[in-house]
């Protein structure tokens, strides 16, 4: 059982990708979901979240202003949209179930999200 990204890709700096994440196991009435990326020789950090009602989110300072959360509760899916993009923002991106809050007010944690995507990797590169 696992969620599954996809979207990922090479694209120029200043370009932008859409990420999408979904699985059979992702209510999103009751989920969290999280997003999370891994740069290579680097830790995993957090990037985003979306809140159970759609309405809360949080970001990574370091996207705040160019990334952006959406849902489509029919397609049982979480987009993230990723404007802007920057070399620092390559990496394999994940998404996450998480039993947690999502609050622009509290810092997002890894270990509160308890099943994981596949991963997709996004390259920024001219």
């Amino acid at each position: 059982l696992q969620l599954v990204e996809s979207g990922g890709g090479l694209v120029q700096p200043g370009g932008s990708l859409r990420l999408s994440c979904t699985g059979s196991e992702l209510l999103l009435d009751r989920h969290v979901i999280g997003w999370f990326r891994q740069a290579p020789g680097k830790e995993r950090e957090a990037v985003s979240c979306l809140g159970t009602s759609g309405g809360r989110t949080n970001f990574a300072d370091s996207v705040k202003g160019r990334f952006t959360l959406s849902r489509d509760n029919a397609k049982n899916t979480v987009y993230l949209q990723m404007d802007m993009l920057k070399p620092d923002d390559t990496g394999v991106y994940y998404c996450a179930r998480g039993s947690t809050l999502c609050s622009a007010s509290v810092p997002i944690h890894s270990e509160y999200y308890d099943l994981w995507g596949q991963g997709t990797q996004v390259t920024v590169s001219s």
